[in-house]
């Protein structure tokens, strides 16, 4: 690594090691926020890529520049059971890490080191998360092939890039504060005060202040550090996450927001496209149809996604293809960060009172309108908050349950309860609300 890149990463550590990021306190804890866990739990990532569901007892997980530890401690809250470990180049942030998941009662080890040598731990993982990491690094691919050579066979990586297109304006504001010195030592409080002033004094029409400055942030420390002032800030494109992902013999999997990747959310009237975009755009691949959507609509600020060892994803039959057959051996289970006693709760609320339970409410569906179901049909889904459900034994739930239909009185059949279902099911499982297996 030549002197100049040597000088970044020194930079990026001593910024780190002044402020350690995040800054939460230790009392903040993710625990509720069922969303975010959601984005922690193996299960999403290895559902995705094979239709599975794992359980996280007695997995590896490593957090790879894992900061002040907070995204240490949303892995073992979303993952029971499971051994996490550490390494960030922050001395300081190591040190909160251990006390944060010492706190809250977690057995975790945390170790100061760079990604490059993670090798010398001698481990191998299930999983990786590596978050608002890579895109520091001067060769990323150097940081994905050192991930990889711990992660085993079946393994998977969650990391991501900054947007170059969507923090187009951030990276000119760092480039103007370059200019004027503010960045060539770890920037402190004097050069805060430089930039809150200088940014204070533009015009509100000015672009660069329209597009950057939040007054709500003003005395926010650590805003002011991770964008006006970002030691080794990049930004990538899809088409450059891919070519990472190629040249360090990795798999695409998934985005980590998916719903917010669909292409087809962003057209009015998604079946009635002009006749050269209907023809076109289903013949693209999964890189150019994200291409298209960041070129379009660049409002994701990093580019995060789950990716693994190639040949690892276990060919299997989407669940819009199902047949009848398929359906009636097929088990479900509801998403762990589901079954929390707060949505159990309230689902008991809705049935007693007879309203519609809101599911979306603890792991959103995003760019889309809140998901209710209706509470009698919601009232079917009770038992898997206890334990994995056959399909057969929801549709005689719903019989029992709902034995005529409530609009016509007329007596509900076994084949109008099983197509309910069925396509509930399949509604939920688009979000990952309930995971479904076919029998083998």
């Amino acid at each position: 690594m030549d002197n100049k890149n040597l000088e970044i990463l020194e930079k990026i550590r001593q910024q780190f090691e002044k402020g350690p990021y995040p800054r939460r306190s230790i009392e903040d804890t993710p625990k509720d926020n069922y969303n975010f866990l959601f984005k922690h739990n193996l299960a999403t990532p290895f559902y995705l890529r094979n239709q599975k569901f794992i359980n996280s007892e007695g997995k590896f997980i490593l957090d790879a520049g894992c900061g002040s530890g907070y995204k240490s401690l949303a892995l073992a809250e979303a993952n029971p059971g499971a051994k996490i470990i550490g390494i960030d180049i922050s001395e300081e942030s190591v040190k909160l890490a251990r006390q944060r998941l010492e706190y809250y009662g977690f057995e975790a080890d945390f170790y100061v080191l760079p990604i490059e040598e993670v090798a010398s731990l001698g481990m191998t993982f299930d999983y990786i998360n590596n978050d608002d990491v890579l895109y520091l690094l001067p060769n990323p691919v150097l940081g994905l092939e050192a991930m990889k050579s711990v992660l085993k066979p079946e393994g998977i990586i969650r990391t991501n890039f900054h947007s170059s297109l969507q923090r187009y304006f951030w990276y000119r504001a760092q480039e103007i504060f370059k200019i004027m010195g503010l960045m060539d030592e770890n920037p402190g409080e004097m050069e805060i005060s430089v930039v809150r002033d200088t940014m204070k004094a533009l015009k509100d029409g000015v672009l660069l202040k329209t597009k950057t400055w939040q007054q709500e942030h003003e005395d926010n420390e650590e805003w002011y550090m991770m964008n006006y002032l970002f030691q080794g800030d990049k930004g990538y494109t899809i088409p450059e996450m891919f070519a990472a992902l190629k040249a360090a013999k990795l798999e695409f999997i998934s985005m980590v927001d998916w719903r917010r990747w669909e292409l087809m959310e962003l057209f009015e009237e998604p079946e009635n496209l002009p006749i050269f975009l209907g023809m076109s755009l289903p013949e693209l691949s999964v890189e150019e149809r994200m291409h298209i959507l960041e070129l379009l609509h660049p409002v994701n600020r990093l580019l995060d996604f789950w990716c693994g060892p190639p040949e690892q994803d276990i060919s299997f039959l989407p669940v819009s293809e199902w047949t009848d057959s398929d359906w009636q051996g097929a088990s479900v289970r509801l998403h762990p960060q589901l079954r929390n006693p707060k949505a159990r709760t309230d689902l008991l609320e809705c049935i007693t009172h007879q309203k519609s339970f809101e599911i979306s409410r603890y792991v959103h569906a995003p760019t889309l309108a809140p998901i209710f179901i209706e509470s009698s049909i919601a009232a079917c889904l009770l038992p898997l908050w206890q334990d994995t459900q056959s399909v057969k034994s929801l549709v005689e739930r719903f019989l029992t349950i709902r034995p005529v239909h409530p609009a016509t009185l007329e007596r509900e059949t076994s084949t109008t309860a099983f197509e309910t279902m069925t396509k509930l099911l399949t509604y939920l499982e688009t979000f990952l609300y309930v995971l479904l297996e076919r029998s083998t």
